[in-house]
């Protein structure tokens, strides 16, 4: 088949490469707009008031992405030379470049896990007691759902119990959740449940609800006054920031629900990965799909090359694993594909 007849790639790297619809294109274009480090951009502050809504807190803030919101709730809320409690599989630990050591001269206490899920036992273990001789614990972060664990979903019941340990320790709670709706559509729970034991919360929407940027952090209105200081510090002030504010909101109103769709897929691709003897996949709680090559002779690195000849674009996770990750732009065609394709190279010797 020639170049141009090709189907175009089924893209699994992440839920970040969605594409604006027509119709998110068309509200973007659209969007009243104003300065938004003014005070005076109305969709933009329209995104805030029902992001503050959704979360169940008094004041939420737009972000350009979320690692910008999860530094931001580490800075208001861990003073310099304090620690944060973390597991030692976090995004904020792996994939944030540093920045609560860079940014705040905060060090991030890693707890081993069997799952990526803390748990509250592990939480009053990794508290420091109060000591001349030790970095204070000054917050917890947990990560709902849990990206290198594959989408894992942190039980309700779980972070209102680590909630409440570190309470008991004078010690705040911060939640990444990039995919807390995810977690929520998975669990039938609403956003403002699953955020309500945290001080703050992070949500992403430029991942599954297939905005092009952004993301919010929410809290309470006397330290989210304070992220709007740090916020602006670190470059993060938006001018007309209602065109990307148009599209986040439409992906909340619109691509929501959608996401038990996303859910569904995985579990077929996993189910595609399980039906191959060379492979194996968890059936996944939400989006993320983890594939695990059983077989000496396969690796990585030439899996995804083979896969991408065929167009099938997945990404590395350690030298034995593939993650894929199901978004709005991947169709029912789309994971026959994947799953086809695995099942063409497992069986190549």
């Amino acid at each position: 088949m020639s170049a141009s007849l090709a189907p175009p790639p089924v893209d699994l790297r992440s839920d970040t490469v969605t594409r604006p619809s027509p119709e998110m294109r068309r509200v973007i274009a659209e969007a009243e707009v104003g300065d938004a480090v003014l005070g005076d951009d109305p969709t933009a502050a329209r995104l805030e008031e029902k992001a503050a809504e959704l979360l169940g807190k008094e004041r939420a803030l737009f972000f350009p992405s979320g690692i910008m919101a999860n530094q931001t709730a580490l800075l208001v809320q861990a003073p310099p030379g304090t620690e944060a409690v973390i597991d030692a599989r976090g995004h904020i630990l792996d994939w944030e470049e540093g920045g609560a050591a860079a940014w705040g001269g905060i060090q991030l206490r890693s707890v081993p896990t069997e799952d990526g899920l803390l748990t509250p036992e592990q939480v009053a273990v990794f508290i420091r007691p109060s000591s001349p001789y030790v970095p204070q614990t000054s917050l917890v972060c947990v990560e709902n759902t849990h990206n290198g664990a594959g989408g894992r979903v942190l039980p309700l019941e779980q972070l209102r119990a680590i909630c409440e340990v570190a309470r008991e320790r004078g010690v705040r709670v911060h939640l990444d959740g990039a995919r807390l709706p995810n977690a929520a559509v998975a669990t039938g729970r609403t956003l403002a449940e699953l955020a309500a034991p945290a001080d703050t919360v992070m949500m992403s929407l430029s991942k599954g609800l297939g905005a092009p940027v952004g993301s919010v952090l929410a809290g309470g209105a006397a330290i989210m006054e304070q992220a709007w200081r740090v916020r602006r510090r670190m470059g993060g002030g938006m001018r007309q920031a209602g065109l990307l504010a148009a599209a986040a909101l439409y992906a909340l109103e619109n691509n929501f629900t959608r996401l038990a769709d996303d859910h569904q897929r995985a579990r077929q691709l996993a189910a595609y990965a399980r039906a191959v003897p060379r492979l194996s996949a968890a059936v996944p709680d939400t989006n993320i799909v983890m594939i695990d090559l059983s077989d000496p002779e396969l690796t990585a690195e030439g899996v995804l090359a083979a896969l991408r000849e065929r167009g099938i674009w997945m990404t590395p996770f350690g030298p034995r694993r593939l993650r894929a990750v199901i978004h709005l732009d991947v169709d029912d065609a789309g994971i026959e594909r994947a799953g086809r394709a695995l099942q063409e190279l497992a069986n190549k010797r």
